[in-house]
């Protein structure tokens, strides 16, 4: 083994999740990843606006992504609960909702163990149509112009994940394997966090990006996305280490695949539907678009 090797394969036990800490408050990697996705899809949305001549405003994005937070950290946590812990939920509702451990006349915050990408998208999903209500704006046009850059801000959560040393992937008998301390036995595992955020990330914004100037009628990225996010991710979860609460939930499935199969069948009714939509429109129109 040379020193490349093994310096790959003992990195998850090198890297420490808090940046730095002030007195009891620790400032974390993955938090702060957060705020990095955020500002990403905040930045790059604006620059659309600014060279794309889109009919929003340039306080449009920021107004929409402050719903879309509150969305994607309800959502994400709700969505854990229900598709990965409702177990847990059933034994301790309030503890499980609520950040914060009472005992011995204190009370201590425990910190939100546990976010769901799928519970975080139907957050976002549900907070932008509630901000599109409430601004009288297009949803699927509202959607389609946060989610080219998108992938790209979600490169930044899955390297928070990878930091954390969670989501760990199966064990493999390959070089590119790491040795994660969290996992349950002392042996390589892929580094499924770094393919999710290769091929979820950055290889799906290059595909996203390049096309957004050529979607054909609104909600077209928006579908694709969807298609192309769970095709994705339902390869890489064959890498990625099932949830131990779970397992496989169907066949030799595990319910990232199950969530992901049921992402790509709503992307397809999002492309076919919004397609009907833009036709009865054109027509409506007499063809002008």
């Amino acid at each position: 083994m040379n020193d490349f090797t093994f310096w790959w394969q003992h990195l998850p036990s090198q890297m420490n999740p808090v940046i730095f800490s002030v007195g009891s408050i620790a400032i974390r990697w993955y938090g702060t990843m957060y705020i990095v996705a955020f500002g990403l899809v905040y930045l790059l949305s604006r620059y659309r606006i600014a060279t794309e001549k889109l009919p929003f405003d340039k306080t449009f994005p920021g107004d929409a992504l402050t719903w879309a937070m509150g969305g994607v950290l309800i959502g994400g946590r709700v969505g854990y609960i229900l598709f990965y812990g409702f177990d847990w939920f059933l034994q301790d509702p309030i503890g499980t909702l609520i950040p914060i451990h009472f005992g011995s006349g204190t009370c201590a915050f425990s910190g939100i163990n546990g976010m769901s990408f799928h519970g975080g998208l139907i957050g976002v999903a549900i907070a932008l149509w509630l901000f599109t209500r409430a601004h009288k704006v297009a949803f699927l046009k509202t959607v389609d112009l946060f989610i080219p850059a998108l992938p790209l801000g979600y490169t930044f959560g899955r390297l928070g994940n990878f930091i954390n040393g969670e989501l760990y992937g199966r064990v493999t008998t390959s070089p590119i394997g790491m040795y994660f301390p969290g996992a349950p036995t002392v042996a390589l595992r892929h580094p499924s966090q770094l393919y999710e955020a290769f091929f979820e990330g950055i290889v799906l914004f290059i595909i996203l990006w390049s096309i957004r100037k050529k979607a054909p009628w609104p909600g077209y990225l928006s579908a694709l996305y969807l298609i192309g996010y769970g095709t994705v991710r339902f390869f890489i979860e064959f890498f990625r280490e099932p949830d131990p609460q779970l397992g496989f939930v169907f066949l030799n499935f595990s319910m990232g695949q199950v969530l992901c199969v049921m992402m790509i069948a709503v992307g397809f009714v999002i492309l076919s539907a919004s397609k009907q939509r833009a036709a009865n429109a054109d027509v409506a129109g007499g063809g002008q678009k």
